[in-house]
């Protein structure tokens, strides 16, 4: 893996060494324990760990002695679950259908920005979702959910039908729109919903993988007025991280209360 305080080398500094930009070996880690032919146990598990943990300690200490007037913590959870709970699901699903899975909803938006954070986060720097392993295990679940909640809701022909769009009105287009239709909610939709949010997180870090390397590697010569540049980049690019990591959980969340209001919907 490569990082900037692993570079010996800066630019004309006599080595002939090239930038050193960042590849798919910045993605990957070596295991803390076990190895690569069997289970093991590396960073990005470390931090999924470590995440869930700060998460679950996170609400148990806001309402494990809940108030009427509230504290600190107990204001900054609240508005956290409310904010998942009024502004996503009773948005997407309403009051009385989304009720439900608030819960999980909840947990799923604070896991997502929590593997989203730790990129930015020092010593940890690196966003588990960046591992494609990490959203498509979510998405999976999320599909899983879907699925079961379209067909138990409509029984197995209707739950057919709702995954299909079937319409008869269509007339003669009907099984051409049936085909495509089932493509893109069994096959499509999940896949996207697991790549959109990977991929953001992997295009982010490489951006400040580069420019974190770079302004390291400029810093010699006539190359530090370039690495003050490349420094600043650091700065604006960390600060529009924050921004995407709270979007992409919002927007994750956001899908799968559409695919379950999809689920519910008597019609399409």
């Amino acid at each position: 893996m490569t990082l900037a305080f692993e570079i010996n080398c800066h630019f004309e500094d006599g080595t002939g060494c090239g930038f050193p930009g960042p590849t798919l070996y910045s993605f990957l880690f070596k295991p803390i324990f076990g190895d690569d032919s069997g289970l093991y146990f590396n960073k990005t598990m470390l931090l999924a760990l470590l995440g869930s943990i700060i998460i679950v300690g996170f609400f148990w200490a806001a309402f494990r002695k809940p108030k009427v007037v509230p504290g600190k913590l107990q204001m900054v959870a609240e508005a956290g679950y409310d904010f998942v709970r009024r502004g996503i699901v009773y948005e997407t699903l309403g009051k009385k259908e989304g009720e439900k899975y608030v819960p999980f909803m909840v947990a799923t938006f604070f896991f997502v920005w929590m593997m989203n954070l730790w990129s930015i986060i020092p010593l940890a720097q690196f966003p588990v979702t960046a591992v494609i392993a990490y959203p498509a295990g979510l998405a999976a679940v999320i599909y899983v959910m879907w699925m079961s909640v379209t067909f138990k809701r409509h029984g197995f022909v209707g739950g057919f039908k709702n995954i299909t769009g079937y319409d008869k009105s269509l007339g003669g287009i009907l099984p051409l729109v049936m085909v495509i239709e089932f493509f893109s909610n069994v096959l499509v939709r999940p896949f996207t919903h697991a790549v959109r949010l990977f991929a953001n997180m992997f295009a982010g870090h490489t951006l400040l993988l580069l420019f974190t390397i770079a302004s390291w590697y400029l810093l010699n010569g006539i190359g530090i007025a370039y690495a003050g540049v490349s420094f600043v980049m650091v700065i604006v690019m960390t600060a529009f991280e924050l921004f995407i990591q709270a979007v992409q959980a919002y927007v994750f969340v956001l899908l799968a209360c559409s695919f379950l209001q999809g689920a519910v919907a008597e019609h399409h």
